[in-house]
């Protein structure tokens, strides 16, 4: 078993990206947007992603990776209400 996604949790597809016109690609993680990668660091993605792009798996995990650590767990779901 891999050390890279002991939980199985990129088989489940979270990312999904979009190459726009321009070159950029929007990444985005369960529906919402959560990075925008352009110039050259974007063409680099784009060429990586069209060299695996029929392994599924591997697709999930460059996205991941560009992401980084952006999910600590502490996020708010929006307005809490006080009472």
């Amino acid at each position: 078993m891999s050390d890279i996604d002991k939980r199985n949790r990129l088989k489940e597809e979270p990312f999904t990206y979009q190459i726009t016109k321009n070159g950029t690609v929007a990444i985005n993680f369960k529906g919402k947007q959560i990075k925008i990668v352009k110039d050259k660091e974007a063409e680099r993605l784009i060429a990586r992603i069209k060299a695996v792009e029929d392994n599924i798996l591997e697709v999930q995990l460059l996205l991941a990776k560009i992401t980084g650590n952006f999910k600590h767990g502490n996020e708010k779901s929006g307005k809490s209400k006080r009472k």
